[in-house]
């Protein structure tokens, strides 16, 4: 029912191997650690995790415990994980490795988690992973780390070595995009750009790099495209080009303003920012940024009228989902009349699309909420015959709030 923000579910976390999982080393040193690769002649697997970081938790209880990656892991690494916070629940063996993972962090440019690190059999760092995922996609990313050909530190000594040769710099911005390293990513796109002819550049893989990565206004990927404007929408789709280039500036040059004032500076500064850009339309992505930023400021009327400017650009691009998690940021945040009928008309226009019971929901709590009780216990009526069971107990005890006349948000 929670359609606007994800949850974060925090799981227990799993500090020992599983069975059938990962076997991790436990009261060791580096150098043990090291040396028992070295004697194996088996790559070393780092988990360099949080305490607070959800996604490690969940890599550890849902991903590190199964069979199959357990069988690749242990077959090909020695395995150990690294706790990179400090906390007071840390037991011995975690404070032995504090020191430890201060230089990690330092040395291995560990800055976000989970940061996966893969050695070679001698110690020397030779591949990351940044982000979990499910068991095949993770073993697929730790075979990189087995091949030279793919192993992220090997292509950065590549591509180091050899800057300027095409095939290199192609190689390594597709492994620093998933390394989530942008300064890296922005050199190796930039040097495509510069060993590539004009015809190359408009290539679908050349491409898609530069328009994927295209950084901050002014870098050599933003300029080429804005440079090429009409041959890119040829190739990407009409107002491609504005709508790539415009979000660049979003992201650069508005939302760290507009996000930092304390009072509301939004259609100031886009005015500001949009006279240094006179051949770009901000107008689309502006749109869009707004609901978004009114809903961070807990601004809500603003927020219902950016939503309704973003829906009457083009009613047709906004879709059920959207319409539904606008709804619901109303639903839950706003008590304001003419928000809530609002919310309850975009409600209304999700169900035209489909028939889903979460979105029978959300219109069912609008219509409670502005006094239609009768009607929205039929709605809710509709949404649990239509719900899985997993979720029947919950719109249940919904409905059984609208029929005592008790509010189904909070107050």
């Amino acid at each position: 029912m929670k359609k606007l923000i994800l949850l974060l579910f925090t799981l227990p976390f799993l500090a020992i191997g599983q069975e059938k999982g990962i076997s991790f080393e436990h009261n060791t040193t580096w150098a043990k650690v090291k040396e028992k690769a070295k004697a194996e002649n088996k790559h070393i697997f780092v988990d360099a995790f949080t305490t607070w970081c959800g996604p490690c938790k969940w890599m550890a209880a849902n991903i590190f415990p199964q069979e199959k990656v357990g069988t690749f892991f242990n077959e090909n690494f020695v395995n150990l994980k690294i706790q990179m916070d400090e906390t007071p629940a840390d037991n011995e063996d975690v404070k032995s490795w504090r020191e430890e993972a201060k230089r990690f962090a330092k040395d291995y440019k560990v800055a976000a988690y989970p940061t996966f690190l893969i050695f070679s059999p001698d110690g020397e760092l030779v591949h990351r992973i940044v982000g979990g995922g499910e068991a095949d996609q993770f073993i697929a990313a730790a075979k990189e780390g087995l091949d030279p050909n793919t192993q992220y530190e090997t292509l950065v000594k590549k591509f180091n070595e050899k800057p300027n040769d095409k095939a290199t710099a192609k190689s390594m911005a597709a492994a620093a995009v998933k390394a989530y390293d942008r300064e890296l990513t922005a050199k190796a796109v930039e040097s495509v750009i510069n060993n590539s002819t004009a015809a190359e550049l408009m290539e679908d893989d050349v491409l898609k790099l530069i328009s994927k990565n295209v950084g901050k206004p002014g870098s050599k990927a933003f300029n080429t495209l804005l440079e090429n404007k009409e041959k890119v929408d040829a190739k990407l789709g009409a107002g491609k080009t504005d709508q790539i280039l415009s979000v660049s500036i979003i992201n650069s040059e508005i939302a760290p303003v507009v996000m930092k004032s304390e009072t509301d500076i939004f259609d100031k500064t886009v005015e500001e920012v949009s006279k240094k850009y006179p051949t770009i339309s901000l107008t689309n992505s502006i749109a869009s940024f707004k609901p978004n930023y009114y809903a961070r400021k807990q601004n809500w009327p603003a927020f219902r009228d950016a939503v309704q400017a973003y829906i009457n650009l083009d009613p047709s691009k906004v879709n059920a989902s959207q319409l539904n998690s606008f709804a619901w940021a109303i639903f839950e945040n706003c008590d304001d009349p003419s928000c809530v009928e609002s919310a309850l008309a975009w409600s209304k226009k999700s169900l035209e699309e489909a028939n889903d019971p979460a979105l029978m929901d959300t219109y069912a709590n609008l219509l409670h909420k502005v006094g239609k009780t009768k009607e929205a216990i039929e709605w809710q009526e509709k949404a649990i015959a239509a719900v899985d069971e997993g979720s029947k107990a919950e719109y249940q005890a919904t409905l059984e709030k609208m029929k005592k006349g008790e509010p189904t948000w909070v107050k």
